[in-house]
């Protein structure tokens, strides 16, 4: 259809839901975000979401230009909130530019929202290893071979790469890590618990660093 289509806007503009399934208050908080993103990080596992660790992760580059990628929750601490790339990718080079990153983890099944800000860095390469000596070995041959986020000529090219890493290292024979391979800790500034509600009016309870304490505050929906 075409997007002229008058019919297209309105159909659009009929998708709507009611959220009813459950309310948020201050008091059923966790003491801190990062129990409480456990919490609903259970809740989403245990209720059957798909790819329940799976997150919305957003960077600019040194231009402001913002872009957007679903990536995989692969640590989780008092520290902050880690996921693994290539530091030469797109949002990799972002974060060598801007170092900081918003996060949403878009739980739609459960009518709930997590949204993270705050700052990136890289973890410890030791730490990068053992998560990298954890991987199935497909995915160990998948990110070294990719020069991710670089124009390619077509898919072959990158499965002729693949074959060529699979015969380098045959056997059990161990992938090394790439050394612009490893993770990325986002160290949370803010992380807002959002849980719908009906008639558009939202719960929205937000964790807040202030100096070396966290406050939680509600926000208007």
């Amino acid at each position: 259809m075409s997007p002229r289509d008058p019919l297209a806007a309105e159909r659009l503009a009929a998708m709507r839901r009611s959220y009813e399934r459950a309310g948020l208050d201050a008091r059923d908080l966790a003491e801190t975000w990062r129990e409480q993103l456990e919490r609903w990080l259970d809740d989403a596992q245990r209720d059957g979401i798909l790819e329940p660790n799976a997150m919305i992760l957003a960077t600019a580059g040194a231009d402001g230009a913002p872009a957007a990628r679903t990536v995989l929750l692969k640590g989780l601490d008092d520290r902050g909130l880690v996921f693994h790339t290539n530091a030469d990718s797109r949002k990799g080079r972002h974060l060598a530019d801007n170092p900081r990153a918003a996060i949403v983890f878009p739980w739609h099944e459960l009518q709930r929202q997590v949204l993270v800000t705050g700052a990136t860095a890289p973890i410890a390469p030791e730490d990068s290893d053992r998560y990298w000596a954890s991987r199935p070995r497909g995915s160990q041959i998948g990110s070294a071979a990719s020069h991710q986020s670089q124009v390619v000529a077509s898919r072959q090219v990158v499965e002729e790469r693949f074959a060529a890493l699979d015969r380098a290292h045959p056997g059990d024979s161990p992938i090394p890590r790439p050394p612009h391979w490893g993770g990325v800790r986002v160290a949370p500034d803010t992380v807002e618990f959002w849980q719908g509600r009906p008639n558009r009016v939202h719960d929205r309870l937000r964790y807040r660093r202030t100096g070396e304490r966290w406050i939680v505050e509600r926000l208007e929906p």
